[in-house]
């Protein structure tokens, strides 16, 4: 897809001290971001608004059984993409997402004809070979652990990536991120308690999109915390509740918060207040709703008003990136769906992968069949 990379204006930057506690951070309290690393946001935005709008169209088309994604949320989430400590193995960032992640795979590089092809349930589908919902990845190279359809088990599974990152050192950690009204589940607080303990304190990000609601239930019948982060202030592990929908916002403080656990090798929770800007999935309609905050617009009015990006180009990317995943749609129609015979492919592992990795470089027969 095609990039913003000649349309950057300089700007004069700033740098001010980093904050030292959590708190709710506010815009303006810090200096504005480069502005190629702004345009480099802008651009992976708006390349996930248009692909999860691909998405949907798709799925309404009959070209898809299910849609469940992430618009209103591709300011935190194209953050997080592009600071990610990207490759494979604990010495490298573990990344536990869920199914609104995709800005963050694509920040990362992925290919956004991959995700339609997913939606297809292709055979050339590289998340899960046709097999699963559109947004569901799973990337080994760079240890994205598989999305699953249930919500928050990815914080039972947190702990253990994150035990691995410490016992190797360095400065990989783990990321774990979910949905608001997943906190209620047990999981949640199992992460909690598991990466605080005294003297086992485990290098893990616990990222709360907070978009108000779950389902089709608000999150003022729900929660009677004020903030989710509060949750987490008890266990002694270090909060912040960040506005998601600027991305300015989320970069800082998701660096931050970061950088924290590199250095400390301790937990930290960030909640990010974002927007559900399609309702919850395919299953409520994927109708626009307009009552809530939009990131997108709100962002392309300060790259205007700072004279980084012109309306004229960033409509002209907009119709373009539209008019190519279109195009990359009609191409992935015509891809080969999954054969029946294969449908007991990739349901257990036919390595021992554990026994491979504990045996070292191969030592040893390796196993035959799951373990």
């Amino acid at each position: 897809m095609h990039a913003l990379r000649d349309c950057i204006v300089p700007a004069v930057t700033t740098t001010t001290a980093p904050r030292t506690d959590a708190a709710t951070a506010t815009d303006g309290e810090e200096s504005a971001l480069a502005p190629e690393l702004l345009v480099r946001l802008y651009d992976r935005m708006l390349l996930a608004r248009c692909l999860e709008e691909r998405l949907i169209r798709m799925n309404k088309q009959g070209d898809g059984f299910f849609w469940v994604g992430g618009p209103g949320e591709e300011a935190l989430n194209a953050s997080l993409g592009l600071l990610v400590h990207k490759g494979q193995g604990p010495e490298f960032d573990y990344l536990h997402l869920h199914y609104r992640s995709t800005a963050t795979l694509l920040a990362m590089g992925a290919d956004p004809t991959d995700t339609l092809r997913q939606m297809k349930n292709t055979a050339t589908d590289p998340y899960s070979g046709g097999r699963n919902f559109c947004n569901h990845y799973s990337v080994r190279r760079w240890n994205v652990a598989p999305v699953s359809s249930p919500i928050e088990v990815q914080f039972s599974m947190a702990p253990g990536t994150a035990i691995a990152n410490k016992r190797v050192g360095g400065k990989g950690i783990t990321v774990v991120q979910g949905g608001d009204a997943g906190t209620a589940e047990g999981d949640f607080a199992t992460c909690l308690i598991w990466c605080s303990r005294p003297g086992g304190e485990l290098p893990c990000l616990m990222l709360v999109t907070n978009n108000q609601w779950g389902i089709s239930t608000p999150a003022s019948e729900q929660h009677g915390e004020k903030h989710i982060a509060d949750r987490a202030r008890g266990f002694g592990i270090k909060t912040a509740v960040i506005d998601g929908n600027d991305p300015e916002t989320a970069y800082r403080e998701l660096k931050k918060a970061m950088d924290y656990v590199r250095t400390e090798r301790k937990p930290f929770l960030v909640e990010a207040m974002v927007s559900r800007l399609y309702g919850h999935s395919s299953a409520s309609g994927a109708n626009f709703v307009t009552d809530e905050s939009d990131c997108l617009p709100l962002f392309e009015k300060k790259l205007e008003e700072r004279k980084l990006l012109t309306r004229a180009a960033m409509d002209e990317l907009r119709a373009r990136t539209t008019q190519e995943l279109l195009e990359a749609s009609k191409r992935v129609r015509e891809e080969p769906q999954p054969a029946g015979d294969q449908i007991w492919e990739h349901v257990f592992a036919d390595r021992d992968l554990v026994g491979e990795g504990a045996r070292g470089n191969g030592a040893g027969a390796p196993g035959n069949g799951a373990s």
